[in-house]
């Protein structure tokens, strides 16, 4: 192993919660994401829930949302950028569960969920990446579309060196537990409220 392996492995990586109702756990989740790379981390970011990207410029379905901006930022940097760290992003999901229209099989929500389990095992295993941030794994939960021991057993068994970040909404005393930083995001004012839409380059 060489010298910038073993400090590597010798880290502390830590276990990162974002959650609340608030808006910017995502946005906390990428600009971690986006620090560790100016390191020279490597970084992969999966997203869960989220609809993945249309194939060979494909329409969105009914309850998808367009992939976040930052991603495709991320993916242009991968290819370009010189002395950071890759960012690799996926999307595992099939898009909003049971609101703005969509029309899936719970049965579809759940099998990408439970394929974003496998992924991010996968993952984490594979001793590639310093940071792996999993957007909405917790928001999973939430939907009952995985438990709360899948994800504790994936927070409590990653290796030690890898540092593992996490959103949602809702409080999980077990997960909380199991993180060393948890923050939470609370909503005091959102314009949505005001009737104000989601905005590009804001919200997604």
């Amino acid at each position: 192993m060489d010298l910038k392996n073993k400090i590597r492995h010798a880290r502390r990586g830590l276990n990162i919660f974002y959650y609340g109702k608030g808006k910017g756990k995502t946005t906390a989740a990428m600009g971690l994401a986006a620090r560790a790379a100016g390191v020279g981390m490597n970084v992969f970011v999966l997203q869960f829930v989220k609809a993945r990207k249309p194939k060979n410029g494909g329409r969105l379905q009914s309850g998808e949302w367009p992939i976040s901006s930052e991603i495709l930022f991320f993916d242009a940097a991968a290819k370009s950028a010189k002395g950071v760290g890759k960012i690799i992003s996926e999307q595992v999901g099939a898009g909003f569960v049971g609101i703005l229209g969509d029309k899936k099989q719970r049965t579809a929500h759940i099998k990408e969920a439970k394929k974003g389990l496998a992924l991010a095992k996968k993952i984490i295993k594979s001793d590639k990446f310093d940071l792996v941030v999993l957007d909405e794994l917790v928001s999973a939960l939430e939907l009952n579309l995985i438990s709360e021991p899948d994800i504790v057993n994936l927070i409590t068994k990653k290796p030690k060196h890898l540092h593992l970040a996490y959103t949602g909404h809702d409080k999980f005393e077990k997960i909380i537990e199991a993180s060393d930083l948890a923050s939470e995001i609370k909503m005091i004012k959102h314009p949505y409220y005001k009737g104000i839409l989601a905005q590009k380059g804001i919200d997604f």
